[in-house]
């Protein structure tokens, strides 16, 4: 894996061994950011069940200003911080090594501009992150959250957690959901 433009292009990054976690493929990452392009420079993002840490380093180094990285296993943790440090992006990079929901509750923004959500697909981690989210004082109807999941992950109930659904992009197995909060809520 290796970060695909901006101040630390082509540098490889660690990853953890094992199947714990799934790294985004680098063609799957690519196209994420070249969606996002315009909303990156100067933005507050959120790399949450981070794994790596490879797309908020992604972010860092197509000019986010500060990223947070929410993971708590423990060889995923000292990825990390050795790729924030390869990268250089030690100052920009804020690790919170606990799991996800506690790790939202550490969160001192005004206001998050990107949220990335990377959960194992076989679980309910999405939905409670989102349904956290909702409640979150930083999430703001700015705020662009992305959910990397599965082709046939449901979330039907998108709509009564106060989110909109503005894109959705397949790829050969998995999707990418990009959602606001819905006007009229924060």
């Amino acid at each position: 894996m290796r970060v695909i433009a901006g101040s630390a292009r082509r540098m490889l990054l660690e990853t953890p061994e094992g199947n714990d976690t799934r790294p985004t493929q680098d063609i799957i990452k690519e196209t994420l950011f070249n969606m996002i392009q315009f909303e990156i420079p100067g933005c507050v993002f959120l790399d949450l069940c981070a794994g790596s840490g490879g797309i908020g380093i992604e972010a860092l180094s197509r000019g986010a200003k500060k990223a947070y990285f929410a993971e708590n296993g423990k060889e995923a943790c000292r990825c990390i911080l050795n790729n924030l440090h390869k990268t250089h992006f030690d100052e920009e990079g804020v690790l919170l090594k606990m799991d996800v929901l506690n790790a939202l509750r550490h969160i001192s923004e005004k206001r998050a501009d990107i949220i990335y959500i990377d959960p194992p697909y076989a679980s309910d981690t999405a939905k409670e992150v989102l349904l956290a989210l909702a409640e979150a004082p930083y999430v703001t109807a700015q705020t662009l959250i992305i959910v990397e999941t599965s082709l046939t992950s449901d979330f039907d109930f998108l709509e009564d957690a106060g989110y909109t659904l503005v894109r959705e992009k397949d790829y050969h197995s998995q999707r990418h959901l990009f959602l606001r909060r819905k006007d009229g809520t924060r």
